[in-house]
C-alpha cells in the first residue's frame, strides 16, 4: 500500500481507486448504448453494425456497476453513447443514479448528447439531478450540419438547446475541429456561445474506429492553429479552471465565457488523467487510446456479491497505463484503435 493510498483513505468504507502512477480515479464515463441517431463523419461509418441486444448491459446492470464505482470513490458520472438519450427508458437510469447525489457519494451526474432528444428530456434530466450537459455541435450551418452528421437536423438540436435553457441546464458546446469543413466557423461559433451564455470546447480528431470512406488525415486540424486563429479576434487568457475532464481552458475576455481545448494529438492530457470508461457491454477501458480492457460483465453476472465486482475493478485500475498512443500518421490511414468512439464511453 502506498503512502498516497493511506493519505486518501476515507474515514470509513473501502480505499479509493489509485492507479500505478498515483492518480486517484474519481471519474467514470459510461457508454449506455452504441446506437445513435446521427452518423457523424469522424465517429461512425454510415452503415454501422451495432451490438446484439443480448451483449448490452441492462439498465439495472449499468446502475449496479455505477454504484460500485461510487462506493469506490468515483465522484463524477457522465453518461454517453452513441447517443445516450435514444436508449429506451434511459431516464430510469438517470433517476436511479441521481439518488447518489446530495450526500450519497456522487458529486455530479452529467451527460454528453448530440442534442436531438433534449426537447423531450431536458426537464426530466434536471429532475434527476443533472445540472450541466455537453452538447456536440460542429457547425451552425444547417446544410453543413447535415453533411457532417449525415442524418442530423440542426433545427431540432437548436430546439433542444432552447429547452435546456428553459430547464436551467448549464450547457457546454463541444466542437470537433475539422480542416476545410468548420475551421472558418469556429470564431463565429465561439461568439454564438458567448451570446447564449455557453462555454465551448474544441476537440482534435481522434483516430478511433473505421469511419468508412472518410480520411482522418484530411480531417485533422491541430488546435494550436485553431487557437492562433481565434486569438486574432478574441483575447484568450489562460485560467486554471477544471471540470474533471481533459480540457485546458482559457477565458474569452470579449464574451466572459470559457473556451476549452482537448488536444490528444498535439499535447496529450494523460499526466493528470483521473478517468476510466465503461462500455455498454460491461468492458472497462482504462485508457481511451489503448486496447487493454477488463471484462466486468462476466463477474457481475456470475455473482450477486459486489465484493467480486470491486475486486475486478481494482485489478483493472492496477493496469491503467500512463498515457495513450494516439497519432495521426499520413503513412498509415487506419485508426489507432479499432473500436469506435461511440462504443467507448465518449
Amino acid at each position: 500500500m502506498t503512502d498516497t493510498t493511506i493519505l486518501n483513505r476515507p474515514a470509513s468504507g473501502p480505499a479509493p481507486l489509485i492507479d500505478p502512477f498515483q492518480r486517484a480515479i474519481n471519474y467514470l464515463r459510461i457508454s449506455v448504448t452504441d446506437r445513435c441517431d446521427f452518423r457523424c463523419v469522424y465517429c461512425m461509418a454510415e452503415n454501422m453494425t451495432f451490438l446484439p441486444k443480448a451483449d448490452v448491459l441492462s439498465l439495472e446492470e449499468l446502475a449496479r456497476l455505477c454504484n460500485v464505482f461510487v462506493d469506490l470513490g468515483v465522484r463524477k458520472l457522465r453518461l454517453t453513447g452513441g447517443e445516450p438519450l435514444v436508449r429506451r427508458n434511459i431516464m430510469w437510469l438517470f433517476r436511479e443514479l441521481g439518488k447518489r447525489l446530495d450526500g450519497g457519494g456522487l458529486e455530479e451526474l452529467t451527460v454528453t448528447t448530440n442534442g436531438s432528444q433534449l426537447a423531450k428530456y431536458a426537464d426530466e434530466l434536471v429532475d434527476a439531478g443533472v445540472r450541466r450537459i455537453n452538447v456536440s455541435i460542429d457547425t451552425l450551418d444547417a446544410a453543413k450540419f447535415q453533411a457532417i452528421t449525415r442524418w442530423g437536423k440542426l433545427d431540432k438540436v437548436l430546439e433542444g438547446l432552447d429547452a435546456a435553457d428553459r430547464a436551467g441546464l448549464a450547457v457546454k458546446i463541444n466542437a470537433v475541429a475539422l480542416k476545410g469543413v468548420n475551421d472558418s466557423e469556429l470564431a463565429g461559433m465561439l461568439q454564438w456561445c458567448g451570446d447564449r451564455g455557453y462555454d465551448m470546447t474544441v476537440i482534435e480528431v481522434m483516430p478511433m474506429g473505421d469511419i468508412g470512406g472518410e480520411n482522418r488525415v484530411d480531417q485533422y486540424l491541430p488546435l494550436s492553429m485553431v487557437r492562433a486563429k481565434l486569438a486574432e479576434r478574441f483575447t484568450l487568457t489562460d485560467i486554471p479552471y477544471q471540470t474533471g475532464g481533459p480540457a485546458r481552458y482559457v477565458r474569452v475576455e470579449e464574451t466572459g465565457g470559457r473556451l476549452g481545448f482537448i488536444t490528444p494529438l498535439t499535447h496529450n492530457f494523460c499526466e493528470s488523467c483521473n478517468r476510466v470508461r465503461l462500455t455498454c457491454t460491461g468492458t472497462l477501458y482504462m485508457c481511451l487510446g489503448q486496447d487493454d480492457a477488463a471484462d466486468l460483465r462476466g463477474p457481475m453476472r456470475a455473482s450477486d456479491d459486489d465484493a467480486v465486482l470491486e475486486a475486478a475493478v481494482r485489478e483493472a485500475i492496477s493496469r491503467k497505463p500512463k498515457g495513450h498512443d494516439f497519432i495521426i500518421d499520413r503513412r498509415h490511414q487506419g485508426p489507432a484503435v479499432a473500436r469506435h468512439m461511440s462504443v467507448t464511453g465518449g
